[in-house]
């Protein structure tokens, strides 16, 4: 049947793109926008120089045989002044180009372009910091020509508490000129084990360290919570709450807390931003962090310049200068090469 008069469809059938404006909602949802987990749970520091250094001591093993003469000359000499070490400084960068007509152009969801453009890519280098200080990257002294400064990541400090797959090699601390901590080597990939977790948590008390943070990706985080749950584990038991009150009653389907034997209790803590180890999207690493011993480092915050121009667009950078400071690499311990589409076993 013939329409009787014009309707919307003629309107929109209309040449050039239609006769109706768009019905769009003047909001931009992003689910991409979550917290830093590790960058929020690490002190704050500050360095004015490219390479940025800190001293590490310890006390001396007990000595169960220091009993003396009394009255006698003492000749021993107990000083110890403790260790140099220091992490190169990374300069991490965004840039932003926006021509005059975009900016100037009515877009959904923001009143000017390069305003949103600067604010997006200054939230995304953020992230980055995150995944770096969580990936195993070796510190590098930047030249000045070709070579970039590297920070070394938090994974390539550790060679005390660590537990690595077959041929898995530590990386570390050397103090070569330029100085450098290198990146760990892959080991061959396995599955998590209850075993594992408690000889890092005890080798980690044992150095000194008091760790409360057990990080690893959302599905490792998940199969040692689901692991709590079997038989052979004797944590969790799966229950339901009931009663007569008012509150509706709750599963409990999931293990967020770990304690060990050592009085530390460990807060299970999934981060989407973990990256996968070398590569290989099957393979993740844990991390027992106690974050007292750890400080993101700043020679400058997070800084958005605008460029010069050859044309007619806005051109903007945003950069920041950090690195990593692991004071103490044995307070952590480190789970390497799990293979986390493997069931966590006993």
């Amino acid at each position: 049947m013939a329409a009787q008069s014009l309707t919307s469809a003629a309107l929109i059938a209309a040449l050039e793109g239609g006769l109706i404006r768009e019905d769009v909602m003047e909001q931009i949802t992003d689910i991409s926008e979550f917290p830093l987990t590790f960058t929020d749970l690490i002190g704050r520091d500050s360095h004015k120089n490219e390479y940025c250094e800190w001293t590490k001591d310890e006390l001396a093993a007990q000595n169960l045989a220091n009993a003396t003469v009394d009255g006698t000359d003492q000749d021993n000499d107990d000083t110890k002044v403790g260790t140099r070490e220091g992490n190169h400084s990374q300069t991490s960068v965004k840039q932003v180009k926006v021509s005059h007509r975009a900016d100037a152009s009515d877009t959904i969801g923001r009143a000017k372009e390069t305003t949103y453009q600067i604010n997006r890519r200054s939230e995304e280098l953020r992230r980055d910091v995150e995944g770096i200080m969580l990936n195993n990257q070796p510190s590098l002294a930047d030249n000045g020509d070709t070579v970039a400064g590297l920070a070394a990541s938090f994974q390539s400090w550790l060679v005390t508490n660590t537990f690595r797959g077959l041929t898995g090699a530590n990386g570390g601390f050397a103090a070569t000129t330029p100085t450098i901590c290198d990146a760990p080597t892959p080991g061959t990939k396995r599955a998590l084990t209850e075993t594992l977790v408690r000889d890092a948590a005890q080798a980690a008390y044992e150095a000194g360290g008091n760790p409360d943070i057990l990080m690893s990706t959302p599905s490792v985080i998940r199969k040692f919570s689901e692991f709590m749950f079997d038989d052979t584990a004797r944590v969790g038991i799966q229950q339901t709450q009931t009663g007569k009150n008012e509150m509706p009653s709750k599963a409990i389907g999931s293990v967020n807390v770990f304690t060990s034997d050592f009085g530390s209790v460990l807060r299970m803590t999934p981060n989407r931003l973990m990256p996968n180890y070398a590569g290989d999207a099957t393979v993740a690493d844990m991390l027992l962090v106690d974050p007292m011993g750890l400080r993101l480092s700043m020679m400058y915050g997070l800084n958005a310049q605008e460029l010069g121009k050859t044309g007619l667009y806005e051109n903007w950078l945003m950069s920041q200068d950090w690195s990593l400071k692991v004071l103490n690499e044995a307070q952590h311990a480190v789970i390497a090469d799990i293979d986390q589409t493997l069931a966590v076993t006993a």
